[in-house]
């Protein structure tokens, strides 16, 4: 039984939207303080007639303390495209406002309605964008005041489109490139935290999931496990068929490890033939056998090289959390350790021994590239 065809791809994916939503909240906050400064020059400048300044003034000053309360107060502890949003959606009812004391659909303002629909297309995406160009539209029919009784007129459909036209055009050209970008910056994401060869997690991937995951399990006192894998034949398959068959051999067995892991589980390559295998939700017994399943199917199945049958087995050292540590890194080295205790009683076997009882078994071997 083979280990698994070589084009499929392992599912593991790295997370950091919160660092993503901060970034494009910043510039959002950017936009609306631009959006401030542009109604303040109209009026400094007086473009607001001495009836309407003081409620542009009022205006001005809800609108300010509105993103003081979004930007400086932390009423909010995590960033969510839900609270983008609400913020545009203030936006669109400031500019609304403003429209209607600065000249309706005549006012030089009309146009800052762009800052909306550019922000909703660099931070929501092209279903909530179309849903802002809805609500503007709704806005600007309810500015062209008293035009509305000739709404269902050739002459006024032609005038909205005019009207409406730049909008449409501007929020599709700004989703087609916030989508290219996205998807660049997530390729190159992507690169940066997946091993090359296996697609498993790289050490850095590992680093930004595994913080948060460790950190959620402690925070509620929930168990999680880790797994400390290393190929127990590699040199020997490098000796014997050449690099290419070991790199062969490696991306088998992450195939041969993926379809025994839950899709909340994560694998990551260490380096050269070591995995760790992150469990969370599982206690040290369940732990335990996930590793015997993934030892045991890895020792039964074969990997076609070659024309060539290649046998292969691992040995696995298992951790938990809290009885083996209390920071992931005291996890990983524990779990380390009962891998190499695995490796000196033989091989393909797996390993858990208490901190205690690991440390009294301790040898000061060399570790190689066994």
């Amino acid at each position: 039984m083979q280990m698994g065809s070589l084009d499929k791809e392992p599912e593991n994916t790295a997370s950091i939207e919160q660092e993503e939503l901060r970034g494009i909240s910043r510039s959002v906050g950017e936009i609306e303080w631009l959006l401030m400064i542009v109604v303040l020059l109209y009026h400094v400048f007086g473009g607001t007639g001495e009836e309407e300044k003081p409620v542009i003034v009022l205006a001005m000053v809800l609108y300010a303390m509105c993103i003081m309360g979004f930007r400086y107060a932390n009423f909010f502890k995590h960033e969510s495209r839900w609270k983008l949003a609400v913020e545009t959606w203030i936006m669109t009812a400031f500019i609304t406002w403003t429209l209607l004391h600065t000249g309706r659909l005549e006012s030089p303002l009309l146009n800052t309605y762009l800052l909306v629909i550019i922000t909703s297309a660099l931070a929501l995406g092209k279903v909530t964008t179309l849903l802002e160009l809805a609500l503007i539209a709704a806005c600007i029919i309810m500015l062209g005041e008293g035009e509305t009784r000739d709404i269902f007129t050739l002459k006024y459909a032609a005038g909205m489109f005019a009207q409406f036209a730049p909008f449409v055009l501007v929020a599709y050209i700004t989703t087609m490139f916030a989508s290219d970008i996205r998807y660049g910056l997530n390729q190159v994401k992507l690169m940066a935290e997946t091993d090359e060869l296996t697609k498993a997690l790289n050490r850095r991937g590992f680093a930004i999931i595994a913080d948060r995951l460790f950190g959620q399990a402690v925070r509620y006192k929930r168990p999680i496990s880790l797994l400390s894998l290393d190929c127990d034949n590699l040199k020997q398959v490098n000796d014997a068929i050449g690099h290419k068959a070991g790199d062969a051999l490696l991306v088998g067995l992450v195939k041969c490890i993926q379809g025994h892991l839950r899709h909340t589980d994560i694998l990551v390559r260490q380096g050269g033939d070591e995995f760790v295998v992150l469990l969370p939700e599982t206690p040290i017994k369940g732990a335990i056998d996930a590793a015997e399943k993934i030892r045991s199917a890895i020792a039964e199945n074969s990997l076609a090289i070659d024309g060539q049958l290649v046998k292969t087995t691992v040995s696995v050292g298992v951790s938990s959390y809290p009885d083996d540590g209390s920071t992931l890194d005291l996890m990983l080295a524990h779990a380390d350790r009962n891998m190499y205790q695995a490796k000196l009683g033989g091989r393909n076997r797996v390993v858990y021994q208490t901190v205690a009882a690991a440390a009294a078994s301790a040898t000061t071997a060399p570790r190689g590239n066994t």
